[in-house]
Parts: C-alpha cells; structure tokens; sequence
C-alpha cells in the first residue's frame, strides 16, 4: 500500500464492516461472514491493520483532543467560545453532553476507543489464518496491534480513570446481560497496559526503524513501544494515580476503592527503569534532539545563530519525520485548518482564507511560563525587571532579530530564552519565514505582526482575530506560507505525539523522583534540551541568578523545575493538560484568570493592558471526564465517576 498511514483513506471502504455501533462499550461485532473477506488475503489485511490505525485519536483539532484548549494553554476568542473544546475548558461539559466523548462516540473525527479496540481484537484474532502472510509479517502485526490496543485503553484510563479493559471480543451468541461489564481498579487497568505492551516488546518482532519509508511510515516500532512503556510507568507513578487518597470514596461494585490509597515509591523505580530503557532504545535506532545541522540541511537560508536557533526548535515539532520524532499521527496529521488557525497576517488583505485564521491564542499565563534569558523562571530571577514587565518598552538594535527595531511592545517580550521566540508570535516579535514577502537573506529585517486594532494582523471581521496577542506560532511548519495577502499554501505534518524531548524530561522526572536527591543524571538529561536553546544548565543558571540558588539542589526543587521545563520545551502542543492532572497540580494552577492584552486598543498604551477574557474554573471533578450517560443508562452495572 502506497504511503500506508498517510493514503489511508483507503480503508474507509471497510467501515461499514468494522464499525458497527453496537450498546454498552461497543463489543458486539456483526458482519462476521464480511470480515471473512476482510481477512481473505496479504492485501485485505493490510487495510484491516490500517484501520486499527485509524482509530488513533486525533490530536491536532481543538474540538477532538481535549488537552489543546482543555487546561486554557491555548484559548480562542469570545466569539468562537461555541466551539466543543471551548465549552469543555469552560467546565460546560456533562454526562449527558459529552462534549469530547472517546469512551462511546461515533463521529468523524472522535469515535470510541472501544470501537477501536474491537477492531484489534477482530485482528487478533484472525490474522493467523492469512495464507499468503509469513510468519515473521504476522508476527510484527500482531505486535503492532497490541501497541495499539494498549495505546486505547491508556487514552481511555488517562482521560475517564477506571475503565473497562476489553481484552476480548464477546461471541456474538453472548446474552446482552454478558457485555454489560464493570469498571475495573486503575491499578488492574494499568497492568493490562503494561502487559501488552510488554508482550509486544518480547514479541522481538518490532522494526528498531522503519526501512521503507516510502510504504510503511507511520507503523509501530520497537521505539514507539517503549516510549509507551516509559510514559504508562510515569503515569501510574504520579500523584493522580499513585496513592490518591482525594477518591477514597470512590468505590466498585465491591465497595472497594477504584484508587489504590497507599503511595508506592517503587513505582518511581519502575518508571525510571523503563525510561532508560526507552532512551537507550530510541538511541541506538537513530532518534536524538533535533539539532541546527538538521536545520540547515533542509534549508540554504542565511541567518543568524539566534534565528536559527530559533528555526531549529520549530522544526523539532513541524518538520516531517526528523530525527526527533519516535512516533507521528499520520492518520490525522497537522494539516491546513489546524495551521491557519495559528498563522498571523503578514499584511493588508480583502479576505481571509478561513474563518479561524490566527485565532488560536496563548494566555499571559502560558507566556510568562518561559524563562527570562538566563535559564530561570522570571519571578525568580534577579536581573529580570518583573514588576514592571507589563510596561511597554521600544525595539533596539540589540534585540531587532527577535524585536522590530523602534516597535513599542510590552517589557514581558524582551529578555526571554529562545525557546519564548520560537513558540510564540506577538506584536512587533520578529517572525521569520511563512510569508512570501519574507527576507531570508536577511532576518534582522523579517516580518512581524502588527496587531493594534485596525492594523493588518488585528481584527478582520467579528469572530477573526487572536484573543490574547499571542499567536501558538510553533505550530505552523516552516514551509508553510502565504502565497499572496490573502491565500496561504500550507505543509502538513504528522502530529508528533512522540518525541524525543518528552522521553528525556520523563526520564529526569522518573529519576529525580527514585532518586534520594537530584544528581548529575537527572541535570545531564534536563541540561541537553536546554542545551539546544542556547541555555546553561540548571545548576549553574540557578546559582548565578536565582533567588533561590540552591532549588535543583532537593528533590522538591528539582521536580518544579522538571515540571516548568516541560511545560516550557512541550508548549502548545496539549501535554500540560494531560501533566496537570497527573501531578494534581491542575486544581491549585487552573482556577485563574485567563488574560491577554487589550486587542481592540489602537494605541500602545491601551493595547499594553492586561484584559481578562475567561475565568478558569477547576474542581476535584475534572481530573476526569465524565462517562456518558447514555452509557449509564445502558449498562446499570457502570459506576459514574465522582462529580458527574
């Protein structure tokens, strides 16, 4: 099969054969005498397999993955608050709405993961009885599939808690009453987890790369598994999962706890172990940082070390299948909407390409995440002026690449590390690439944003522009563009789910956490990301300029510090979400204000405003989403989670 994940769409034709919408969970399969044919030979199989693939959920869509608006990381306007992931972050959702809904759904782009796993299972359980396949093919299928059936079930347990692990598909002769299934203990959930990806690991029948590139990217491989052993291990470590005592009286049909309430520090271990492993692995098949070499191989652009630097960390995310990437969605890629949403004006145009441009915005509270220039966070450091970092203050020579030379722009944008550059767009911020008008031989001169109302990168029409004045700019590849003032040709890229940076900060973190005190293994792999950004390492940025010198010092110290460097190297690309609830963090950081500047302000004075647009609401409750009630209704025996 030509291009096998990203052609894909040629598997929709099984649909109809796979996807029926049975009750309770979905595991009812019908049209046995068809899926005989499903399975009729290599080629039929073959698209069975990429079907199993197409039930990955879709991260790049903000009304499909809930981490992208859910913690208010990203926000859009007041006019677009309608949109289903807008409505969850706003605390909108119930049992009986269901706004992201992977636990039952049957739409387009969201559909259950229940489904999706009645799909492996139906694989399982009949590739071996394809003539034309060899053993050694089958084998790798049946690895890849039981990645995939772990991959659901982790999403599920990850986003509903407890769940209902479908390790078979029930016979078609089986009493209604036979699927009408419990909700098993989070720590039960796990082990299955754990136990398939394990399975497919010892399989031996993982690829350590993928040869050809030109039919097979997009599969599984022996990388891929244990970046999802490392990561489950993190998560059943965490507080969320670890210990909780907040849902003691959360219990099943035993009337015992669904929480395991005593914290296990071994898991730690466990984790730490299994990250290695995974770092060790992803190594010896290739997979490291991205560096500025991989940049300036795709591109004979002349720039400055800084926007390079800068280029090289957004092409770490954007550019296709680079080094750094363990495992990209091809399946719903990030493509022309997900782009133009994040995308700026460059100058005057009649119309816009999509009622969404450039609305995706970032809140103050994800912007001031960032680190002043010296490494650390600007609340801590001694040299940064944060009292008075919403004043505005003038472009100069020493900062024009990343500032327009005698543009007035807020305090908060001068003096941050690269990385602030790289993921963000703003007012008067330099912003190289993406417009054809663009001066790449010269990026002291690049374009810029001009977002004060009534300039051309501000609002278009009720509903068109960029809530906070901040642009997600980090998610727009480097090769796509406007073609004209009012037509932009984009790049699509595979969502990258998996990386390599993910894996070193999950590794610090099982470390920091097994460990009696943080030591040189945790700092070398933090010190390596932010290496790549141009950044000292821990240690010594903290004791040059932190009023809290001796932080990466305690275990404590370290794990904030871990948490804000994931925070700062995954912006923007949904993990703080998913983060926030497993450190519990979420309830103490998500009852806040969401607030942007003034962007119907004409003047810099006013523009230059802090302006609440939201107020983020967070409860014990939504560390979980809630099953949907039709569910409930359905199937007695299901035991609604706590809130909801």
């Amino acid at each position: 099969m030509k291009q096998f994940i990203q052609k894909i769409i040629v598997c929709l034709v099984w649909l109809p054969v796979i996807s029926s919408c049975s009750k309770y969970l979905d595991v009812v399969p019908d049209n046995i005498a068809t899926l005989d044919n499903a399975f009729a030979d290599r080629y039929t199989t073959l698209k069975f397999l990429a079907t199993c693939y197409w039930g990955t959920p879709k991260s790049a869509g903000w009304n499909e993955n809930p981490g992208m608006l859910g913690a208010f990381e990203i926000t859009l306007n007041k006019d677009r608050r309608n949109q289903g992931g807008m409505q969850a972050a706003l605390g909108e959702n119930s049992a009986s709405l269901n706004l992201i809904n992977y636990w039952s759904s049957k739409g387009e782009f969201i559909r259950s993961l229940y489904a999706g796993v009645r799909d492996c299972n139906t694989f399982l359980e009949r590739v071996d009885g394809v003539k034309d396949l060899n053993q050694y093919e089958k084998e790798r299928m049946k690895a890849e599939v039981k990645l995939l059936k772990a991959y659901y079930h982790f999403y599920l347990i990850k986003y509903y808690g407890p769940i209902c692990p479908l390790r078979t598909n029930i016979p078609v002769n089986e009493s209604t009453q036979g699927v009408r299934v419990y909700r098993e203990k989070i720590d039960d959930c796990f082990k299955y987890v754990l136990d398939l990806i394990n399975e497919a690991i010892s399989s031996n029948a993982l690829p350590k790369i993928i040869e050809d590139r030109a039919t097979e990217i997009g599969r599984f491989t022996l990388p891929v598994a244990h970046f999802m052993k490392a990561l489950v291990s993190v998560y059943w470590a965490s507080p969320l999962f670890n210990g909780n005592t907040d849902y003691n009286g959360f219990v099943n049909q035993d009337n015992e706890p669904f929480f395991n309430q005593t914290y296990d520090a071994k898991r730690w271990d466990s984790a730490a172990a299994a990250c290695r492993a995974a770092v060790m692995v992803c190594e010896e098949a290739g997979i490291r940082l991205y560096q500025r070499e991989d940049y300036l191989a795709v591109s004979a652009k002349k720039m400055s070390d800084t926007t390079l630097v800068i280029n090289t960390l957004r092409s770490a995310v954007t550019q296709k299948w680079n080094p750094e990437i363990i495992w990209g969605n091809s399946s719903y890629p990030a493509n022309w909407g997900y782009q133009i949403a994040a995308i700026t004006r460059f100058e005057q145009g009649t119309s816009t390409p999509s009622s969404n441009t450039g609305t995706l915005s970032v809140p103050l509270s994800t912007v001031e995440v960032f680190y002043s220039d010296k490494g650390i966070p600007i609340n801590e450091d001694r040299t940064y002026p944060y009292a008075t970092r919403y004043n505005t203050r003038v472009g100069d020579e020493a900062h024009n690449l990343l500032i327009a030379k005698d543009g007035v722009t807020a305090s908060l944008n001068f003096d941050r590390e690269l990385r602030y550059y790289a993921t963000l767009g703003f007012d008067r911020g330099r912003w190289y690439g993406n417009s054809y008008k663009n001066y790449p031989d010269n990026d002291a001169e690049a374009l810029y944003p001009r977002n004060r109302f009534g300039e051309f990168s501000s609002v278009f029409n009720p509903g068109e522009y960029n809530a906070t004045g901040y642009w997600p700019k980090k998610l727009i590849s480097m090769n796509t563009t406007w073609r004209d003032a009012n037509s932009v040709s984009e790049e699509t890229y595979p969502y990258p789910d998996m990386r390599f940076a993910d894996l070193l900060l999950l590794c610090a973190e099982a470390l920091n956490e097994s460990k009696p005190a943080p030591d040189a293994e945790v700092f070398q792999l933090i010190d390596r990301i932010r290496a790549r950004a141009g950044l000292k390492g821990v240690v010594e940025s903290w004791s040059g300029f932190s009023n809290q010198p001796q932080k990466p010092a305690t275990k404590a110290g370290m794990r904030e510090i871990i948490q804000q460097e994931r925070k700062i190297e995954l912006a923007c690309e949904s993990s703080y979400y998913w983060d926030s609830r497993r450190w519990k963090t979420a309830i103490r950081e998500q009852n806040r204000p969401i607030q942007g500047w003034n962007v119907y302000a004409s003047v810099p004075e006013e523009y230059y405003t802090v302006t609440t647009i939201y107020t983020q609401k967070f409860t014990v409750r939504d560390y979980f989403a809630p099953v949907p009630l039709d569910d409930i209704i359905k199937n007695p025996l299901l035991v609604q989670n706590p809130g909801w």
